[in-house]
């Protein structure tokens, strides 16, 4: 069984922006401004320094290299000095029930954010926006969100609008997801065909020109595909993670055998009003989205974006090697979604799957890139040609000696 989806098909400055420079024994922070950074053919990877409101996980701290940074940063205004890579957008997804009785999950993907909202909107081109909703305890919870997206997240919330992917734009863009996720989770509590015991996590992914916004609550997951290394968009809240059980166990929860209080795998979600209640109260399950931005380079080729069930048996870099070997063969993003659902069966997943894979870098540049890393990997492999030793004589040099001094 299949489920639908809405199928509803900037470079940025960086003026005095601080950054820290990874190579594999050296770290150095070094201060760019707009009017000494020229562009290279071949930048640096680097990882942008900011305030975090919550501990990464090692693989995101780690395996990042790149322009990244979280929601409680505040970066200088992005202008377009550095790198001049506009994404080309196309997508594909796929879903499937699974082992499971019902199918809980719902997404939307919107490839043309700004033609599907019309003119009266404005917004840095590129534009889209991808969700899933990982529903439990029914599928209502999920059901809403999907059937009530484009009002959640940018009319009731009067998103923002700018032709430039600026700081006050970004700043403005996190602050407005993050009350749609609010308001959504309120809005359940409020709809009576909502049972109150449904629930929902959430992951939205926005990209605005050449900054990739994602935010989430819950355990879905986005991982990008950077010259072939997967760089997580997301963390799992799961109440065995450290800071989350430090958060439940603060307003009064608990976690028996990882569940949240004994019911729940993850410790954010939209509704599940039955364990939030009474409304207004602390509550051990929050609804509050964690934010991570990245400004896409030329290196990025591609987004997935996956409910648990596929990341319950396979990691972030599996997926990414599965999706990029399909990619060289079709080039379909819809058909690489629907091979890594596949291949979630084939290692008995006991959930329901859905994945949306976001093409990002046009064919022929992913094509030069992929060619560029084979012929490095070859030159590795060249045997290293040593030079042959030779004795001569106590005769021989006094020859060659006398030879030279003519």
């Amino acid at each position: 069984m299949v489920a639908g989806a809405e199928v509803i098909h900037h470079s940025m400055p960086v003026l005095d922006v601080q950054f820290r420079c990874m190579s594999k024994e050296i770290e150095e922070i070094v201060e760019l401004s707009a009017t000494t950074v020229t562009p290279t053919a071949s930048p640096p990877l680097c990882r942008q320094v900011a305030r975090v409101s919550g501990p990464l996980p090692a693989e995101v701290a780690v395996a990042s290299e790149l322009d990244l940074r979280t929601s409680d940063a505040t970066p200088n205004d992005l202008e377009p000095v550095i790198f001049q890579f506009i994404p080309s957008i196309r997508s594909g997804s796929f879903a499937d029930i699974g082992p499971r009785r019902y199918m809980e999950d719902e997404h939307i993907r919107i490839d043309d954010l700004s033609a599907h909202l019309g003119s009266i909107f404005t917004c840095p081109s590129p534009s889209a926006f991808y969700g899933i909703f990982d529903g439990h305890g029914g599928p209502d919870a999920a059901a809403y969100i999907k059937r009530n997206a484009i009002r959640l997240f940018f009319e009731d919330v009067e998103f923002p609008q700018a032709s430039e992917a600026n700081n006050v734009f970004i700043e403005s863009v996190e602050d407005s997801v993050r009350k749609a996720f609010l308001h959504a989770d309120l809005a359940l509590a409020d709809d009576c065909t909502v049972n109150t015991s449904s629930g929902t996590t959430a992951l939205a992914a926005l990209i605005f020109g050449r900054l990739l916004l994602v935010a989430n609550a819950g355990d879905c997951r986005a991982v990008l595909c950077r010259k072939g290394r997967a760089v997580d968009m997301s963390q799992d809240h799961r109440p065995i993670h450290a800071a989350e059980r430090q958060r439940v166990e603060a307003c009064g929860g608990y976690i028996d055998d990882g569940y949240l209080n004994g019911m729940l795998s993850v410790s954010r979600a939209l509704g599940d009003w039955d364990i939030k209640l009474p409304r207004g109260s602390p509550s051990p399950l929050i609804a509050e989205p964690e934010f991570m931005q990245a400004v896409l380079m030329e290196d990025d080729e591609f987004l997935i974006i996956g409910c648990d069930g596929i990341w319950d048996v396979m990691s972030s870099q599996h997926a990414v090697n599965l999706v990029r070997r399909e990619l060289r063969r079709h080039d379909d993003p819809e058909r690489c979604a629907r091979e890594l659902v596949m291949e979630a069966l084939r290692l008995k997943t006991f959930d329901n799957l859905t994945v949306i894979v976001v093409r990002l870098s046009p064919p022929e540049h992913c094509d030069s890139a992929m060619q560029l890393e084979q012929q490095q990997q070859q030159r590795s492999q060249l045997p290293v040609q040593r030079l042959k030793s030779c004795s001569l004589s106590t005769e021989a040099l006094y020859n060659l000696k006398s030879w030279l001094e003519r």
